[in-house]
């Protein structure tokens, strides 16, 4: 097993095995491991980084996948590293996911310079797995410049997501139904840049068409005259037109960000965030692992099921179990 100080080791000199096995450690549950990426963490954002995050999401089909593929593969030729760290929708039943990126990344796949990092959502709010922000920094750490956060698709993993990543781009299709209807408004809100994908063959025109729509959508979202407008734009995967001008599009953002100061203000919240996300995350944990909650979790369960008990008396038995056992487990004397 690895120590912590050999980990970060093998992070800072990019390492590739030990930067999945870092990775490894931050995703996990065991009490132990935590500790240790607590510690592994401490070390890691010592080394200052201005890698460029940027969050992707999407409607269902709309290529997310092969669209980083593309633009990474673009970035490395320009002297980039990309990282992608893609959250994998988990089953309801079985717990299981896909965890295909790798398959559908192929070409970035090959590089010595990305790292693509598939990981479960498990049973966190909106998909988004529970480690995302801290392989965000070993990522980082390792020397990616580009980190890309693929969510699972459209829905709450957008706002987490949005709290990790400095430009939030949406890509969405022609000829996907009701163009604005079917794009929630809290998702238009939140983007800062759009991207109209698959703009190519027969679809090009459709395309250029979806996007005038979506730049007047825009204007209505806010009725200030002085607030920034994200762009609107078209690109396709396959021949990978607009692919910069996404990318150009990103560093504007960001260059925007830097110059009002919203860079420092975004990444301050986002470092708030984080610490009530530990702590939800901690909270939680602590309170399945009571033994005298394991003893009564099934049984619970199983009345609110069956409505012999109501799921506000079940809750509120196990945390007055977790209250009467709160002195003992944090107790400092």
């Amino acid at each position: 097993m690895d120590t912590v100080a050999t980990l970060a080791s093998g992070v800072f000199a990019g390492n590739r095995r030990q930067i999945a096995r870092a990775i490894t450690l931050v995703e996990s549950m065991r009490l132990e491991d935590r500790t240790a990426a607590r510690e592994l963490l401490v070390i890691l954002r010592g080394r200052p980084t201005s890698a460029v995050r940027v969050g992707v999401t999407g409607v269902p089909g709309a290529g997310k996948s092969t669209f980083i593929d593309a633009l990474g593969v673009k970035l490395i030729e320009q002297g980039h590293k990309v990282a992608v760290l893609a959250v994998d929708p988990s089953s309801a039943k079985t717990g299981g996911s896909i965890l295909g990126d790798r398959t559908r990344m192929s070409a970035l796949a090959m590089s010595e310079q990305a790292f693509i990092r598939p990981s479960p959502s498990g049973n966190h709010l909106g998909g988004v797995a529970r480690a995302t922000r801290e392989s965000v920094v070993v990522v980082e750490a390792a020397g990616y410049d580009v980190v890309m956060v693929e969510t699972v698709g459209v829905g709450q993993s957008e706002v987490a997501v949005s709290s990790m990543v400095d430009t939030f781009l949406l890509i969405t299709l022609a000829r996907a139904g009701d163009q604005l209807q079917g794009i929630k408004r809290g998702i238009l809100e939140m983007a800062d840049i759009i991207t109209v994908n698959k703009a190519d063959g027969d679809n090009e025109a459709a395309s250029r068409v979806a996007a005038r729509e979506l730049r007047t959508a825009m204007k209505l979202i806010t009725s200030d005259p002085h607030a920034r407008r994200p762009p609107v734009l078209t690109s396709s995967s396959y021949t990978g037109a607009g692919l910069l001008d996404v990318w150009q599009a990103i560093l504007d953002h960001r260059a925007y960000l830097e110059s009002t100061g919203g860079l420092d203000e975004r990444r301050a919240r986002q470092r708030r965030d984080w610490m009530w996300s530990l702590i939800d995350d901690e909270l939680l944990e602590s309170v399945r692992q009571i033994a005298a909650v394991k003893r009564v979790r099934s049984q619970l369960e199983d009345d609110v099921m069956a409505g012999r008990v109501s799921s506000v008396e079940a809750a509120e038995e196990i945390l007055s179990i977790f209250a009467h056992h709160v002195p003992a487990m944090w107790s400092r004397d």
